[in-house]
């Protein structure tokens, strides 16, 4: 199974903006938000606009439903870690994003892809994206379960070298912080064994908007006004 089969279409389009922080939903169909066109994002703009955040999604690619009040991102289905890695700076470049999301490494394991090398490649994703933009608050998720044995043994041992990544990374200075996404959802929250549920969805927006609540700057402050520092 690849995390991108049944996608719907995805479609480019001129951006949105509301003119607020500008964040980049990162990764793969569970980005992109196969089975649940929009996927995470649904939920987590709803929060950050219930909360009274301005938030700018940004990225090449478009969908979502009309509760999705921005509809940018940067989710490819099918896609892995190098896939993302080859395009990341032009990416970084054209859409300048103050705060990323970054959801990525199932497609690497789902392809039986060097799983090996995964977490190298992981790092040095996290390196590119920290080099092109320095000043971005970069969240780096542990990936979601997989709803058979032995697919989410190999997504635990990827999940168990992202800690040590990370650390590797504010060590060095960087603005790069760890979101434990596995443990907020179980088998029972996938639709097909790979890809969220509506709810399961939900759970990662909660996962992530608590992530980005706790580290000032990254969404910008709840009047609307931007944080610099």
């Amino acid at each position: 199974m690849v995390a991108g089969l049944a996608a719907m279409p995805i479609s480019t389009a001129s951006a949105e903006s509301n003119g607020g922080v500008r964040v980049m939903p990162l990764g793969d169909s569970i980005t992109e938000g196969t089975a649940t066109p929009g996927g995470y994002r649904i939920g987590l703009w709803q929060r950050l606009a219930s909360g009274g955040y301005t938030t700018d999604f940004v990225g090449s690619q478009f969908n979502g439903p009309g509760s999705l009040g921005d509809h940018d991102h940067e989710g490819h289905p099918g896609w892995r870690i190098d896939q993302i890695d080859a395009n990341i700076v032009g990416w970084l470049n054209t859409y300048q994003p103050q705060t990323v999301l970054l959801h990525i490494g199932t497609n690497d394991i789902l392809q039986n892809y060097d799983v090996a090398g995964a977490p190298n490649r992981l790092s040095a994703l996290i390196d590119h994206i920290t080099t092109a933009a320095p000043n971005a608050e970069v969240f780096v998720a542990q990936i979601t379960p997989l709803g058979w044995a032995e697919g989410d043994a190999a997504v635990n041992s990827f999940n168990a070298a992202i800690p040590g990544i990370v650390q590797s990374k504010v060590n060095a200075g960087k603005h790069v912080h760890m979101v434990d996404m596995h443990s907020a959802l179980t088998a029972a929250d996938l639709d097909d064994g790979v890809h969220p549920t509506a709810a399961g969805y939900d759970k990662m927006a909660a996962v992530w908007y608590a992530a980005l609540r706790s580290v000032p700057g990254s969404i910008g402050a709840a009047d609307g006004t931007e944080i610099v520092g």
